[in-house]
């Protein structure tokens, strides 16, 4: 028998209350809060879980993710694998949770319950009903991931409504997926059995969804940023609240995680217990997660601090396990077997380029935003060259390719705007949701040479100008590296920091460029297929 105790001001938030005690720890769990009247220089309270995120975003594969997380007071995540379902359907859901299981990190896998995610563009695999079915009556499987087709829920498509019955059968929760969805159609979308949601962008959407009935999450990543347009509606809602990254880059990670959220409610003044309600206890709460709360015969999962302003960590404990100390993981790295589907032969320049006649053609233009998924639809006059449309930096209009993976087709080319490059290529193999090739670039030269670097290695981002390439391989699906989590974002921060040389004004350009074929987010978007208008969920040309 493993029995040891640890002593501290403990923090229990249910019951709104700190006060001195010593936790008798036996097998992992907490046997027993024996109160005292010491006085301690150190906070003990549950772990933060973040409640929605997709690991394979952070481009390390789950074990990595950990090592890193538990580092800031993270002892669970609620993990949407559609990332890689998307490239290998349930086989890549199994290589999740058999590479979660090797260490001591809680991560709550869920169903994909998108795969595809539309019709209009070229996915590696798809899990059916019957998969989601299989999923979910595993005891491994927590709940139905985000549910993005939101038309095909008030549609009420067969498939999706299957798919919800499924996990309403197994008493498991169903995620959601509608940004900016308002009024009838947001209720229609919850009654539907949709219980969350972490696409609200505005405060007025958030307020409307929670007084339907919905749990909003308010959600910090890499691309996505609307803590500031959401944190206010934590002062009267903290039982509906939860915090979330949903994608979280590696360098972003090595820095913080849901702590970042915490310190930065209670800067703007909010409550420390309604803080910490939607940081540690509402996710476990909503998806009966096994975290512990710090209660006696819960599982000892849980962080020690300094003070509960700074929420410095001094410790990480998961099943009583010290996996963290003092900014260092105590987590060892794992060996893993590489998967993968890729099927991608090597391009040349005149595949990417778009005929037209006469001076100057006008084209439709997607404008990335920083900071957001959404993309506004534009209209550009670019000059044309050697009977081709050309690129025009002065207007920062440049292409945007997406080439598929999965198979030999023709690459799709349209025009962005808003990643400021002034020359050079930037490529990636992340590519929500379906994850075919795609480069944004300001000539065919370096977009090519950008995506034949990400062919040669079958994954992973590059950064090109004219003939010459970096790259960072993904041998995982494409989507993560099985190497140190540490190595691999520093190597990240690079190829962010030469993206940037070459001009790029984004705060982060390839997780930007990761959602610009996000098909599911309006307005404009690229497929593998072509140029996809979000709202009329139809394709369209790119000239005008």
């Amino acid at each position: 028998m493993n029995h040891y105790q640890i002593s501290g001001n403990v923090v229990d938030i249910l019951q709104q209350e700190i006060y001195p005690a010593t936790l008798h720890i036996v097998d992992g769990r907490i046997r027993q809060i024996v109160r005292n009247s010491n006085d301690y220089p150190h906070f003990i309270l549950p772990g933060f879980t973040d409640a929605h995120v997709h690991i394979e975003s952070s481009m390390l594969i789950p074990s990595e993710f950990a090592r890193l997380a538990v580092v800031h007071g993270t002892v669970s995540t609620v993990s949407d694998p559609h990332e890689i379902a998307n490239v290998m359907g349930v086989e890549g859901v199994q290589f999740m949770l058999d590479n979660g299981k090797k260490v001591p990190f809680k991560f709550n896998f869920g169903a994909p319950s998108c795969v595809p995610a539309t019709v209009f563009e070229t996915a590696g695999a798809t899990v059916s009903v019957a998969d989601v079915e299989q999923l979910l009556q595993r005891d491994d499987i927590r709940y139905l991931t985000e549910m993005m087709n939101f038309p095909g829920v008030l549609h009420q498509d067969p498939d999706v409504m299957a798919k919800i019955a499924a996990a309403q059968k197994y008493n498991k929760p169903v995620d959601g997926h509608a940004p900016g969805l308002r009024g009838a159609d947001a209720q229609a979308y919850i009654a539907a059995g949709i219980s969350t949601d972490h696409e609200c962008f505005t405060f007025e959407e958030g307020r409307e969804k929670l007084a339907y009935g919905m749990h909003v999450l308010i959600r910090e990543g890499s691309a996505a940023k609307n803590f500031e347009a959401l944190i206010p509606l934590l002062h009267d809602h903290p039982e509906k609240i939860m915090f979330c990254s949903d994608d979280k880059h590696p360098d972003n990670l090595v820095e913080g995680h849901i702590n970042q959220l915490v310190k930065r409610a209670l800067a703007k003044g909010i409550d420390l217990f309604k803080v910490l309600r939607a940081a540690c206890v509402n996710p476990v709460l909503h998806y009966k997660l096994d975290t512990g709360l710090l209660r006696e015969n819960d599982p000892a999962d849980f962080i020690i601090t300094d003070n509960l302003q700074d929420f410095n960590i001094l410790a990480t404990y998961i099943k009583g396990i010290k996996v963290a100390e003092h900014g260092k993981t105590l987590i060892q790295p794992v060996e893993t077997a590489v998967v993968n589907n890729f099927v991608c032969q090597p391009a040349t320049p005149a595949d990417f380029r778009i005929p037209a006649t006469g001076t100057t053609a006008t084209v439709r233009v997607m404008e990335a935003m920083d900071g957001q998924l959404i993309t506004n639809a534009l209209q550009a006059t670019l000059p044309v060259a050697h009977g081709h449309i050309a690129c025009d930096i002065q207007q920062d209009v440049i292409k945007l390719v997406v080439v598929n993976r999965y198979r030999q087709a023709p690459p799709a080319i349209a025009f962005i705007r808003g990643f400021g490059l002034q020359r050079g290529a930037i490529a990636s193999s992340v590519a929500h949701d379906s994850h075919n090739i795609i480069a944004a670039g300001t000539d065919d030269a370096s977009i090519c040479t950008a995506i034949n670097g990400v062919i040669t290695h079958q994954g992973g981002i590059s950064v090109a100008e004219q003939e010459n390439v970096q790259v960072l391989p993904l041998p995982v699906a494409g989507l993560m590296s099985n190497l140190d989590g540490y190595t691999i974002a520093e190597q990240y921060s690079h190829f962010d920091q030469a993206a940037k040389q070459l001009g790029s004004t984004l705060a982060s350009p390839y997780m930007t460029l990761s959602f610009m074929a996000l098909l599911v987010i309006p307005h404009l978007k690229l497929s593998d297929l072509g140029l996809f208008d979000g709202d009329k969920f139809a394709f369209t040309p790119v000239q005008v």
